[in-house]
C-alpha cells in the first residue's frame, strides 16, 4: 500500500459532494425561516414564564437538523452510522407547555424538508402553520376557566357566598371544600361572561367572608 492508496477514499470525493452554494442556501433559509419561527413563538406564547433561550434554540435547531440532512443525503454509509449516533442521544429537559412540542417538530421538519431541496414546501409550508398558530392561539375567549378561593368564617355563610357566585358567573362548580371548626374554605371553578372581575371585590366584602381570591388557570385542575 502506497502513501497515495491511504488517501484513495470516498471520504474526499464527498467534499465536493456539496457544493457551497448549496451550503449556504440551505443555511440562510434555515435561519430566515429558524427567525420566523422564533417570531410565532413569541407572538403565541400564552405560558406563564417566557424562556427566550427556548426560542433562540428553535433557530439552532432549524440549522442544526438541515446541515446534518445534508450530510446524510450525501452519503449512504454516514445516514447509517448517523443513525447509530443520534439513538444514544437522550433528552431530559421537561416540556412544560403541551405547544412547545409542536414548535420543536416544526423547526426539526423544516431543517429535514430544506436538506431535501423542497424549498417551496419549506417555506409555503411554515407560513401557513406560522399563520395558523397566529390565528387559533391568539384567538380570546370570555369563557376561560378561573378558581375563585374563599376563605368563610364559618359553614352558615357557605350558601351566600355560593348564591353569589352563580348569580354572578355563567358557570360555578365546586372543586374542593376544607372544613375545620369555625373556618371553611371553598375552591370554586367560575366561567365569566365577560372580562368584568368586579364582582369578586364585592364578594370579599360579604358578611362572613374572609378572602376571595380569582385565579386564572389552564383548566387542568391540580385538586
Amino acid at each position: 500500500m502506497t502513501f497515495n492508496d491511504i488517501f484513495k477514499s470516498s471520504f474526499l470525493e464527498n467534499v465536493t459532494s456539496i457544493t457551497p452554494l448549496d451550503m449556504a442556501l440551505v443555511l440562510i433559509l434555515s435561519f430566515l425561516i429558524g427567525l420566523f419561527i422564533f417570531f410565532v413563538y413569541q407572538k403565541t406564547y400564552s405560558g406563564v414564564m417566557y424562556s427566550p433561550s427556548f426560542g433562540v434554540t428553535l433557530i439552532a435547531l432549524t440549522m442544526i437538523t438541515s446541515f446534518v440532512i445534508l450530510a446524510v443525503t450525501s452519503n449512504v454509509v454516514l445516514s447509517l452510522g448517523m443513525v447509530g449516533a443520534l439513538s444514544i442521544v437522550r433528552f431530559r429537559t421537561a416540556i412544560k407547555e403541551p405547544l412547545d412540542i409542536a414548535f420543536l417538530f416544526w423547526a426539526i421538519a423544516t431543517g429535514i424538508v430544506l436538506s431535501a431541496g423542497l424549498i417551496p414546501l419549506a417555506v409555503l409550508g411554515s407560513v401557513c402553520i406560522g399563520v395558523i398558530l397566529m390565528i387559533f392561539v391568539n384567538r380570546k375567549s370570555h369563557t376561560n376557566p378561573y378558581i375563585v378561593v374563599l376563605a368563610l368564617n364559618g359553614t352558615e355563610y357557605e350558601k351566600n357566598a355560593v348564591d353569589y357566585l352563580k348569580g354572578h358567573t355563567k358557570k360555578c362548580i365546586t372543586k374542593s371544600k376544607s372544613a375545620r371548626k369555625g373556618s371553611l374554605e371553598l375552591n370554586m371553578e367560575v366561567r365569566l361572561s365577560g372580562d368584568d372581575t368586579d364582582f369578586i371585590n364585592e364578594l370579599s366584602d360579604m358578611p362572613g367572608v374572609e378572602s376571595a381570591v380569582l385565579v386564572s388557570y389552564n383548566g387542568d385542575y391540580m385538586g
